[in-house]
């Protein structure tokens, strides 16, 4: 069968890339083609790449308002290749933004649907539920909470896991010890405490100060920030000019396995954090009338994926216009080795492991699209 892909940034390369090779097993010989990345070139073959996400990839408001005649003719592109190649099933690798609207569009022209990594509607942005009802013909979710929101708006979700899961495991037999990650990058004896300032500008501008702030109240340990290859040394330097920190660029999960703790701005990193077993805490700075709006805008009452699937706060959530520097020093000291939080945060991600699945979730997810896909 043919399959079309579209993921728009890099955790969409990584699991689409993942998505791929559990395709193949199931389904010998498919062919492919896609909007996506290096790893999904990887897997399928660069052949198969129609369009990289290096060149698709807006963030925030001002970036889309800057590119939205590049954005219309992207969307134009890809619609015309998706008909040329006349695939078996669209397969939409989250990037809402983007997706929904090809959803849209597919369902218009009777192309097969799936969508992988569903939209966080049970965050914000609830009226995509019925775009996603309408338009998506299977929904393919990764958080087991989400098998009982999705039935309550009428919609009947597949889950076999997290494919996070898949990506760590399959690094984790690279990642050095503690004190070889200290060798590779120069740093001394202190324990480490990893900083995951974001991968955004505007999320390394906002939490990496206080970060910074934070680090001067432990003179017995190293803070590291781990830095994302897309945007350069100088953007993090700005934040950290005299401040003692260090910057490790492309090694996130090798600086958190070698951590003795992390302090983590919310998304995504919070749950890989939690899957390496390093205790975190969590901080997001935003506008002062976000952080009032907040119980009427989102619609869950955690922010970090580990809170919300163990459904309880199990690490500390500091979400607020002027970062409090006292708290998260409290917070940090109680996770740090001999901590009164430590072992119980251990033990929590040792629960979180179990709700949301084992390796070979990829694999599984593959099978059941593939199965769906023959049962027409």
């Amino acid at each position: 069968m043919k399959y079309y892909l579209i993921a728009g940034e890099p955790s969409g390369d990584l699991h689409g890339a993942n998505l791929i090779r559990g395709l193949l097993e199931a389904d010998p010989g498919a062919r492919f083609r896609f909007w996506g990345g290096d790893r999904m070139a990887e897997a399928a073959g660069a052949e198969c790449l129609a369009k990289h996400y290096r060149e698709t990839s807006f963030f925030g408001i001002v970036q889309v308002l800057g590119n939205l005649s590049t954005i219309r003719r992207q969307m134009r592109e890809c619609r015309a290749d998706v008909e040329a190649f006349a695939p078996d099933v669209l397969i939409l690798v989250d990037y809402p933004g983007f997706n929904m609207k090809m959803a849209r569009w597919a369902h218009g022209r009777g192309i097969r649907t799936f969508y992988y990594i569903a939209p966080k509607v049970w965050a914000w942005r609830e009226w995509r539920v019925k775009a996603i009802r309408r338009y998506v013909d299977r929904l393919f979710v990764i958080f087991p909470f989400e098998c009982d929101y999705f039935p309550r708006h009428g919609i009947e979700p597949v889950f076999e896991g997290n494919p996070l899961v898949d990506a760590i495991e399959a690094r984790r037999p690279s990642l050095p010890a503690a004190e070889a990650f200290r060798r590779r990058n120069g740093l001394d004896a202190r324990p480490i405490v990893a900083l995951v300032a974001g991968s955004r500008r505007a999320e390394i501008r906002d939490n990496l100060p206080l970060m910074a702030r934070l680090a001067e109240r432990f003179p017995d340990r190293q803070f590291v920030v781990t830095g994302v290859p897309w945007i350069e040394r100088a953007h993090y330097e700005r934040y950290m000019a005299g401040s003692g920190l260090r910057l490790v660029v492309d090694q996130t999960y090798e600086t958190l396995a070698a951590a003795e703790a992390a302090v983590v701005t919310s998304g995504t990193a919070t749950l890989e954090t939690a899957l390496l077993r390093t205790p975190e805490v969590v901080v997001y700075r935003t506008l002062w009338f976000q952080v009032k709006l907040q119980p009427y805008v989102l619609k869950v009452p955690w922010v970090s994926l580990v809170n919300l699937n163990l459904r309880r706060e199990a690490v500390a959530e500091i979400i607020q216009s002027d970062l409090s520097v006292e708290r998260a020093e409290r917070e940090l000291r109680a996770i740090l080795t001999g901590g009164d939080r430590r072992e119980r945060m251990l033990a929590d991600f040792d629960e979180l492991g179990a709700v949301i699945g084992g390796p070979g979730a990829s694999g599984r997810f593959a099978r059941r699209m593939v199965e769906a896909l023959r049962e027409e």
